[in-house]
């Protein structure tokens, strides 16, 4: 193996794409060892964890958190549709019954009267 030297274990972590002067490891992980630096980020990532369940309750994170106005939304048409339905019906059965009565209307007026039988004693 190579002899590591004092300048390669001080030059920060870069990415070849990133511009100079640009470090992807916090300060205080630029010098850690890789299983010091693991349990660090475990570390960061649990109390990340925490603190959205601390602010975001039981849905752990904000990002799973579905917004409440489209079901709502939803909601709000299918009871109008069902309102609209009972309507509709109920106009239904009152137009049947106006045209049951005129219908009855029509057949007494156009029937001859009945004759009436008077019994005399």
């Amino acid at each position: 193996m190579g002899r590591v030297t004092p300048e390669a274990t001080d030059a920060p972590a870069r990415s070849a794409d990133s511009a100079p002067g640009t470090d992807l490891a916090p300060m205080a992980m630029r010098r850690t060892g890789q299983s010091e630096r693991y349990v660090l980020q475990a570390a960061a990532l649990r109390r990340r964890q925490l603190r959205a369940a601390v602010l975001y309750g039981s849905a752990r994170s904000w990002r799973q958190r579905q917004p409440l106005w489209p079901a709502a939304l939803i909601g709000a048409i299918a009871v109008a549709l069902v309102v609209a339905a009972f309507a509709v019906a109920n106009a239904f059965e009152k137009q049947k019954e106006r045209d049951a009565e005129a219908e009855a209307e029509r057949n007494a007026l156009s029937a001859p009267p009945a004759a009436v039988l008077v019994e005399t004693p």
